[in-house]
C-alpha cells in the first residue's frame, strides 16, 4: 500500500486528512479514489492503515482502519555532516533515513563549498527535510529525522549546549541553570593519525559504562575534512576522533559508512 504523511500537530486518528503535497500525491499522481487503502503515519511512530473516504480538490478524508505504534529506536543517532557540493546532501538525508538517524544537523564549515545566505539555508532546509519526509514514506520508517537549520560548526555546538540547559525547580532568585545530559558519545571523522577506530570506541565505552549508548553524534567533515581548528572545536565539545581506514573516503560514502555501522552495533537487535 502507499504511504503517507501527516505532521504530528495534524495528526487525529478520529480525523484523518491528507492535504497540501500529500493529497496532490495521492489524487494526481497515483490516481487513488474513493474506497482504496493507504498507510499514513506521523513520523512520532504511529502508523494507521486507512480507507480512503472522499477525495476532492484541496483535501482527501480517510477512515482509520487499524492502528499501530512502532518503538523509537534503542540510540538516537545525530548525523552532524558537512554540506558537500552537488547534490549529495539529498543523497546523505535519503540514507540517513533508511539507515536510521534520528536527527540531521548540516554544517556550514570552512572548507565547505557551498555557500548558503539565510535565505537559501531556509529554501535548503525546507527541502532536506522533504526529502527526508519521501525517504520515509519510501522505506517504511515510521520515525522521521528532523533536519537541522544548517549552522556553522562554532554555532551548532553552541546550540547543543544551550539547548541543554534546563532550569531547576528552585525559587527564582536562587536559580541556576543544570545541564541535562548530551549525546553520551560524540565522534568526528578524522585523516589526523591519532584517530581510533569506531569499533575500539564503541568498545572502550561499553567496558566503561557497561552498557551500549543510547545517544550518539557523528560528524562527518567536507571534501578536504575539517580545518584543524574545526577539528580541535569538535574536540573540546567532547567529539573523539575516528579514523575509517586507510581509504579517504568520498563524503557520501563516508556518512553512509559510519550510520551502517552504528546502526549495526547500537541500531540492530542483539541476537
Amino acid at each position: 500500500m502507499h504511504r503517507f504523511y501527516i505532521a504530528p500537530e495534524n495528526w487525529n486518528p478520529d480525523s484523518l486528512v491528507l492535504g497540501g503535497l500529500e493529497a496532490h500525491h495521492a489524487r494526481d499522481v497515483l490516481r487513488l479514489q474513493s474506497g482504496g487503502r493507504v498507510v499514513v503515519f506521523d513520523g512520532r511512530g504511529h502508523e494507521i492503515t486507512a480507507e480512503i473516504a472522499t477525495v476532492n480538490r484541496e483535501e482527501i478524508h480517510l477512515r482509520k482502519m487499524h492502528e499501530a505504534r512502532v518503538p523509537p529506536l534503542p540510540c538516537q543517532i545525530t548525523l552532524a555532516q558537512a554540506i558537500p557540493k552537488g547534490k549529495n546532501m539529498d543523497l546523505i538525508v535519503q540514507k540517513a533515513v533508511e539507515i536510521g538517524a534520528a536527527e540531521i544537523a548540516p554544517l556550514i564549515s570552512e572548507r565547505t563549498i557551498v555557500h548558503l545566505e539565510e535565505k537559501e539555508a531556509t529554501q535548503k532546509q525546507a527541502k532536506w527535510q522533504q526529502v527526508a519526509i519521501e525517504a520515509a514514506k519510501q522505506c517504511g520508517q515510521n520515525w522521521l529525522p528532523t533536519v537541522q537549520m544548517p549552522k556553522r560548526p562554532r554555532d551548532f555546538f553552541a546550540a547543543n549546549v544551550v539547548a541543554a540547559v534546563v532550569p531547576t525547580a528552585e525559587p527564582s532568585s536562587r536559580r541556576s541553570p543544570r545541564r541535562a545530559p548530551l549525546q553520551q558519545l560524540r565522534l568526528i571523522g578524522s585523516l589526523q593519525s591519532d584517530a581510533i577506530h569506531l569499533k575500539t570506541v564503541l568498545a572502550d565505552y561499553e567496558r566503561e559504562h557497561h552498557a551500549r549508548p543510547t545517544s550518539v553524534l557523528m560528524c562527518i567533515g567536507p571534501e578536504g575534512d575539517f580545518t584543524p581548528a574545526e577539528l580541535n572545536l569538535a574536540r573540546s565539545n567532547g567529539c573523539r576522533p575516528i579514523t575509517l581506514g586507510p581509504i579517504i573516503l568520498r563524503v557520501e560514502t563516508a556518512a553512509i559508512y559510519c550510520l551502517s555501522v552504528l546502526s549495526y552495533e547500537l541500531l540492530a537487535a542483539p541476537l
